[in-house]
C-alpha cells in the first residue's frame, strides 16, 4: 500500500498532493465529475460521506477504483459482476454497502 509520500501509477500520479487534505479534495472533486450522472450520484454521494475519515492507505485504494470506467464500477458495485482481485479492499466493500444503504454510515 501507498504511504504519504509515495506517489502510484494511474491517472492520477503526478497530481497526487503530499498533503492528504489535498489528496481528499481532488478524489471528491473526481468522485462529483465523472462520465455519467448516475456515477456521479453514486461516487459523489460516497466520497462526501467517508472520504473525510480515511487514511492514505484508504484514499488510495479508493483513487484506484475510481481510475476504472463508470460501466465497470458500477456492475461491481452493484454486485452485477465480481469486483477483480487486483482491485478488492475494505473501501470496496464500503462502497458497495454504501450503494445498498447510502443513508448510514
Amino acid at each position: 500500500m501507498s504511504v504519504k509520500g509515495q506517489k502510484e501509477k494511474g491517472v492520477f500520479a503526478a497530481d497526487t498532493p503530499d498533503d492528504i487534505d489535498a489528496f481528499r479534495r481532488q478524489l471528491i472533486f473526481r468522485s462529483w465529475h465523472r462520465g455519467t450522472r448516475e456515477a456521479d450520484l453514486l461516487l459523489g454521494g460516497f466520497a462526501d460521506r467517508h472520504l473525510a475519515d480515511f487514511g492514505w492507505d484508504e484514499l488510495h485504494s479508493y483513487r484506484r477504483l475510481i481510475e476504472e470506467s463508470d460501466p465497470d464500477l458500477y456492475n461491481w458495485i452493484t454486485g452485477r459482476e465480481p469486483v477483480p482481485d487486483r482491485l478488492k479492499s475494505p473501501v470496496a466493500d464500503l462502497l458497495a454497502a454504501h450503494k445498498r444503504e447510502p443513508n448510514k454510515r
